[in-house]
């Protein structure tokens, strides 16, 4: 069988602090798996926020919220155009998850997987982490999807979105985790801007990345 060698990391490693070796591993071209776990925050040392900390939520160095946009680090992947790239979460879609795992491990090339990681810093009851997931992807917080090089060749489109566009409240979602509600109490005036903001931001990227679905789709003869 075909060997799969991974490296696995947190994304202030993955976004932040050791973005520059992620980016120099991914453009080598070479056949290794990159999984990060992506709890947007620097879950280990306290809970600091980082570039992959969301618009409007609490954390050290952002107690006041954070008031600028996540990096989009699956975006910058794609541009290299050779690299596979997916954003999951297991507890919204399990099937598309393994599916993920399984297309990045047999692609002959890069590959990032970014897993969404529910924590403790999040200020929700860990036992009910897949549920979390799932509210955040049925409230458009976190979009699945998968871009596969490979299908380029076959003559099939390389991306696709396998999450709907979103059925709950985005608002609602976020101000049932104590990372943004804790913004509300202390600074409601600012919670309210910055929240409008970040569901703005999350209908924009869906709309992105529905648009990436007839950009990457193939012409017909």
């Amino acid at each position: 069988s075909k060997k799969s060698q991974w490296i696995f990391g947190g994304d202030g490693w993955a976004y932040d602090i050791g973005f520059g070796g992620v980016d120099h591993v991914l453009a080598s071209g070479r056949d290794i798996n990159v999984m990060v776990f992506d709890t947007e925050v620097y879950s280990n040392t306290g809970g600091q926020a980082s570039k992959a900390t969301n618009i409007g939520a609490v954390a050290q160095f952002a107690a006041a919220g954070k008031d600028v946009k996540k990096k989009d680090l699956s975006g910058i992947a794609m541009k290299y155009g050779y690299v596979y790239v997916a954003q999951v979460a297991m507890g919204a879609n399990p099937a598309q998850c393994l599916k993920a795992f399984q297309e990045a491990a047999a692609y002959n090339g890069p590959s990032i997987i970014i897993c969404y990681a529910p924590c403790i810093n999040h200020g929700i009851k860990m036992p009910f982490n897949q549920t979390e997931q799932k509210k955040a992807v049925a409230a458009g917080y976190w979009n699945l999807f998968r871009f596969n090089p490979a299908l380029t060749a076959q003559g099939k489109n390389p991306f696709s979105l396998d999450s709907k566009a979103p059925t709950a409240d985005y608002v609602e979602f976020i101000e049932g985790e104590t990372r943004y509600s804790a913004l509300k109490r202390s600074f409601p005036g600012k919670a309210e801007k910055l929240f409008a903001i970040a569901a703005e931001n999350s209908i924009e990227k869906y709309n992105k990345l529905a648009k990436l679905v007839d950009y990457y789709a193939p012409e017909e003869k």
